[in-house]
């Protein structure tokens, strides 16, 4: 099973987008599944289930990108930019295929599959959220391959 069918069947399972996202990046990133499940949890609906905020998805990708390329001492300046720059590509990416980043916009905008999503295409993904998820977690694998990360 593939990533983003391991993340919509996340989503199928009850998990939310940002658990369905990061979960499905378990194996590069050195967290369990369940350890991804809990530090996502507050972070889907737009940010505890308002739908006001970030899309659960984007937020999702961005622990994993996080974690990939962590900016953990205080000074390391270098570090703190390439995570700044990765998570401002991946923002731009969603973006450029959605129109939108925050879960209240896209909701209304309610995009739907085409050919700037082919994961969801190959999936039959219907759904909103599903949409979103699978294609988070194809841009993320992208976005990775590109940094000789997967």
């Amino acid at each position: 099973m593939d990533r983003c069918e391991l993340a919509y069947q996340y989503h199928k399972q009850g998990y939310n987008c940002a658990q369905s996202t990061a979960a499905s990046f378990a194996d590069v990133t050195g967290w369990t599944p369940e350890q991804l499940f809990t530090a996502m949890g507050g972070f889907g609906g737009g940010f505890g289930g308002s739908h006001e905020e970030a899309c659960g998805a984007v937020s999702g990708a961005l622990l994993v990108i996080s974690i990939l390329f962590p900016h953990t001492g205080g000074d390391n300046v270098e570090a703190k930019l390439r995570v700044y720059d990765l998570a401002r590509t991946f923002r731009r990416r969603f973006l450029d295929t959605f129109g939108h980043t925050r879960c209240i916009d896209l909701l209304k905008a309610r995009p739907g599959v085409s050919e700037k999503n082919p994961a969801s295409l190959r999936l039959g993904v219907t759904a909103h959220c599903d949409n979103m998820i699978v294609t988070a977690v194809e841009l993320l694998e992208e976005l990775l391959r590109e940094q000789g990360k997967l």
